[in-house]
């Protein structure tokens, strides 16, 4: 008897500790109620976990069934290997489906222009939209001698398929701290187009997430604002990383399109809203921002890019008006076609930074 009481005293507990506790205090504790309640979930959550987010404290949109609490938390994934990456194993069982996601407009995806928003907040159609495609809160300047972006990663070590082929090893992570084939490569080719078309931009090569992963972003926030201070004249940061799309039965989900007869990546901008809790009191400037950057790349590439994700996450957007999150891909895609879509990414932004002269 005693121990079926344990069961209703423990989580009781967590919750008063809960009202008391600060953001990362929320975070931490919503995760150890939810973990006595539903410890078979929250073991496979943690196992397929492979980006972080805040748990949303306001409910998403009521026509929605209500996403996994766990999902995109920031839970130990495996340590990235710095040996060579195992060769493929052939197995049929582990498939990889190439996907082309379409734009669409609907009830939560929202289109002004070649811009798609995809709204997950209790923000209404009207206030999202009045946002989309209105002037930035700040302005580039071209050639520079002072920097104006930073390209960095918080999960440095993510990285793709390791072969062209359409199944993959379940043995390897996925993560990699060799920077020639991890996020950081992605995020070179793009800094080095960027300067090339004008615009002064640095790359913080860090690997906020090895040897631990969690903490990546409190390690992150703690570079950009060494890199704030020293440079005041940086507008835009830019994390960029790749993407996990898998089903409930093994299948990855590898986004891509064929532009001019070359495969890309598919790109998807996140862009974080606050619900009271996060500390972001800019958040509207940030998607103002995005929503240029994603017409851009529509109005260029077409199919380039998945709606824009406006949702309730602090990735630390609140460090600037021009930060925002991009998944360059996902874990089925290859290196190549990640790198291929850094060019196309860094065009876009010059168009955006451009139209500002």
């Amino acid at each position: 008897m005693k121990k079926i009481w344990i069961l209703f005293i423990f989580p009781a507990l967590v919750f008063v500790f809960l009202t008391v506790s600060g953001h990362h205090g929320i975070e931490n504790t919503a995760r150890l109620t939810l973990s006595a309640l539903h410890p078979l979930k929250t073991a496979k959550y943690i196992l397929d976990a492979d980006s972080a987010s805040v748990l949303p404290l306001l409910p998403h949109n009521d026509s929605e069934e209500y996403p996994s609490p766990f999902e995109n938390f920031e839970n130990e994934s495996p340590i990235a290997s710095p040996s060579a990456p195992p060769q493929p194993v052939i197995d049929t069982d582990y498939p990889i489906v190439p996907m082309t996601y379409p734009l669409a407009q609907t009830d939560i995806t929202y289109r002004r222009q070649n811009c798609y928003v995809k709204n997950v907040t209790r923000l209404s159609r009207g206030e999202v939209e009045a946002e989309l495609l209105q002037e930035t809160a700040f302005k580039v300047e071209k050639n520079s001698n002072e920097p104006q972006i930073l390209i960095m990663h918080t999960h440095a070590t993510e990285s793709y398929q390791n072969w062209n082929e359409l199944y993959y090893d379940p043995a390897y992570t996925c993560r990699d701290t060799d920077t020639s084939r991890n996020m950081v490569s992605v995020g070179e080719i793009l800094t080095e187009k960027l300067n090339s078309l004008g615009y002064n931009t640095l790359h913080d090569v860090t690997l906020h997430d090895y040897p631990n992963y969690n903490g990546s972003y409190d390690r992150s926030k703690s570079t950009v604002e060494s890199y704030l201070e020293k440079y005041p004249s940086i507008k835009v940061v830019l994390d960029i990383h790749r993407d996990a799309i898998e089903r409930a039965d093994g299948t990855r989900i590898k986004p891509v399109v064929t532009i001019n007869g070359k495969p890309y990546a598919q790109v998807m901008i996140i862009s974080g809203a606050d619900n009271g809790y996060l500390n972001m009191p800019n958040y509207k400037k940030n998607l103002r921002f995005a929503s240029h950057l994603q017409n851009s790349m529509e109005t260029l590439y077409p199919g380039f890019t998945r709606p824009i994700l406006f949702d309730y996450r602090n990735y630390n957007q609140q460090l600037t008006t021009g930060s925002l999150l991009i998944e360059v891909g996902g874990h089925a895609n290859t290196l190549e076609e990640a790198q291929n879509s850094a060019v196309l990414i860094a065009c876009s932004l010059a168009d955006v930074f451009d139209s500002m002269q």
